[in-house]
């Protein structure tokens, strides 16, 4: 006996549906939650002027206070990072902005690998043929005259 189209479709449904379900609890299960450490690596304490994770002070006390009291509201990173800086500044960050002036940070040290790259490969080659050039001076040894070479092999001929 073969079931009808009228029960089949229903528990596809209904199947579609928990296959979902379970779907969504999973991918709600893997983003992580954020923890303290986490954080602490990435702000400063806003009156040491050191990163919080190692900062001994009243005032790193009250920010990690804080931070866990937004982690316990279930608060992701980025949003805890947000309410630092509106309570803190943006001091408080561990990283200069990437807009204006902090950009900077970024590009400078950039811009000066790349022209000490630039530097290496305009100057190699010259430093290769200087190179070169004292290699071939100093493999041509000048020749001995035959008085030399008579005195040379004698002195040899006593140390043997």
């Amino acid at each position: 006996m073969r079931p009808s189209r009228s029960t089949v479709r229903p528990a596809i449904l209904a199947l579609a549906a928990i296959v979902g379900a379970l779907l969504c609890a999973q991918a709600s299960a893997v983003t992580p939650r954020t923890s303290l450490p986490v954080i602490e690596r990435q702000v400063m304490c806003v009156t040491c002027k050191i990163p919080l994770n190692v900062a001994e002070s009243p005032q790193s006390d009250r920010e990690r206070v804080f931070i866990r009291g937004l982690i316990a509201q279930g608060q992701t990173e980025a949003q805890i990072k947000r309410a630092l800086v509106a309570q803190y500044g943006t001091a408080v960050l561990g990283l200069p902005s990437d807009k204006g002036f902090g950009l900077a940070a970024y590009l400078v040290p950039i811009a000066v690998v790349l022209a000490l790259l630039a530097l290496l490969v305009l100057l190699l080659p010259s430093w290769r043929r200087h190179a070169r050039a004292q290699a071939a001076q100093a493999s041509s040894a000048p020749e001995l005259s035959a008085n030399a070479a008579a005195r040379l092999d004698a002195d040899l001929k006593r140390f043997d």
